[in-house]
């Protein structure tokens, strides 16, 4: 049962729901994540640079919508390559080698302790809301009598349409996005709903650690 101060800790969060990899906020606007790679820029030579300055330049300016670049900066989490060893451990036959793996797995554990091992996510949120028609006419008595007996399957069906029209819509936009930053040498691939729902979990909730990914044989 949720508690009082969960509730209103629920009312912070802007998001209904999350449907085919598209997130709904409760203003019934809508959002469209793409994770990006990201690009040794030092690296690059002056000429390539400022192609790259100017590239990543043009596909902003042709962009009529607003997005936002976010940067996911979190400590690195080995366990699941530990347990990963650990069952390779397990596996060896020779005692020589399984003495060199757990020397390995305690190197790997000490070091990662005293040192502080950062991963950087870059990510980019695509907008889009429908458009509010406001109609000036008043509603007839006869138009509010037809609209209060329209049954709950065309109402569930409106929706359904409603929102595959706008998903349309955002996917048009989130389509110039990549293409425009593929044109950057940045690879490009949107989040599914699984993805997104681990993405907004974790923001949420940066103090939970995650479990160690299963190993199977």
């Amino acid at each position: 049962m949720a508690t009082p101060s969960s509730k209103a800790t629920q009312e912070f969060v802007p998001i209904k729901e999350v449907r085919d990899g598209i997130v709904i906020l409760k203003d019934g606007g809508m959002r469209g994540i793409l994770m990006t790679s990201s690009l040794n820029f030092a690296l690059k030579g002056p000429d390539e640079q400022n192609a790259i300055i100017m590239q990543f330049q043009n596909m902003l300016n042709s962009l009529n919508f607003s997005i936002q670049i976010f940067m996911q900066s979190r400590r690195l989490d080995i366990r699941p390559y530990i347990a990963l060893l650990e069952h390779r451990q397990k596996e060896q036959v020779e005692d020589l080698l399984k003495v060199q793996t757990k020397e390995y797995i305690e190197f790997i554990k000490s070091f990662t302790e005293s040192t502080s091992i950062m991963t950087k996510t870059f990510f980019i949120v695509v907008p889009y809301s429908a458009a509010l028609l406001q109609g000036t006419n008043k509603k007839s008595l006869t138009d509010s009598f037809l609209q209060k007996k329209s049954t709950k399957a065309e109402k569930t069906q409106t929706a359904s349409d409603n929102f595959e029209e706008n998903k349309s819509q955002l996917e048009q936009r989130l389509s110039v996005v990549e293409e425009g930053l593929v044109r950057c040498g940045i690879r490009v691939v949107q989040l599914g709903t699984e993805e997104i729902v681990e993405l907004y979990y974790k923001i949420f909730n940066p103090g939970d650690v995650e479990k160690p990914i299963p190993v199977t044989n």
